[in-house]
């Protein structure tokens, strides 16, 4: 493996455990604002359902005007009607009543429609008004959680960004460069083990040669299909069980 890629393995794993807590604090913050959406679309759908019965109430009392109009007039006919004696002026009259009342049982039946419509509309207003309070009493709890949660979310960022930063200063700063530009591309892991002669990666097959140049470990060596940065497994195991044989050692003394 090349000397300079064990730091930045470890500083990759600083950086994908941040991606995933920023992904984890987009997706929560989503979730807030869905929940502003949701409360806003409901005081429009409030607001939108208070213009509409306000208009059926001005409907209606035009309505109910027309009727009074019609009665006063039904009244002075048929007060006239009693004292006509000719046949034809009765006549005239008769007819000119019937009209009025159809006129106004039109009226009324337009009246009923109109009330009928208004008390749906009231209706859906209170059915409204309950899902609004519902989800705003559900909601604040929810708020509260996803707010923790973010909250939580940036102390472990911060944690992590100062680890990052301690390993950032003992880096090969070149190699460091090219880690970082690959990882802004990628938003994933972009120092990659080679395993069974293909990049873990993107997973395609590579050459024996680069399988060898990897191998040695002498430069960086990238995939040529996805410019991943790829390192010697068997290199990285070794150093493990060697780190935990000098552990044991010491423990070993200590004692």
């Amino acid at each position: 493996m090349h000397p300079s890629l064990k730091n930045i393995l470890a500083i990759q794993e600083l950086d994908i455990k941040m991606i995933r807590l920023l992904r984890i604090k987009q997706q929560r913050l989503k979730e807030l604002e869905q929940l502003a959406d949701l409360r806003t679309e409901l005081l429009a759908q409030l607001e939108t359902k208070k213009d509409e019965i306000a208009t059926l109430n001005a409907e209606c009392y035009e309505h109910e005007k027309k009727i009074e109009e019609h009665e006063d007039k039904l009244k002075k006919l048929d007060a006239q009607q009693s004292s006509i004696k000719k046949i034809d002026e009765f006549n005239a009259l008769a007819k000119e009543i019937s009209s009025l009342e159809r006129t106004k049982n039109a009226i009324e039946q337009s009246l009923c429609n109109l009330v009928d419509q208004r008390a749906a509309e009231e209706e859906m207003f209170n059915k409204t008004k309950q899902s609004l309070k519902d989800s705003e009493d559900s909601s604040k709890k929810l708020e509260a959680e996803i707010l923790a949660t973010i909250q939580e979310i940036n102390a472990e960022g911060k944690g992590l960004k100062v680890g990052r930063e301690e390993l950032a200063v003992q880096a090969d700063q070149e190699v460091l460069k090219i880690y970082e530009r690959l990882l802004r591309n990628k938003k994933d892991r972009v120092v990659v083990p080679l395993e069974n002669r293909g990049c873990s990666g993107c997973h395609i097959s590579l050459t024996a040669q680069h399988e060898n140049l990897v191998r040695k470990g002498e430069k960086l060596v990238f995939c040529e299909h996805c410019s991943r940065i790829l390192f010697w497994t068997e290199d990285l195991v070794e150093d493990e069980a060697a780190t935990a044989k000098r552990r044991r050692r010491r423990a070993v003394s200590a004692q």
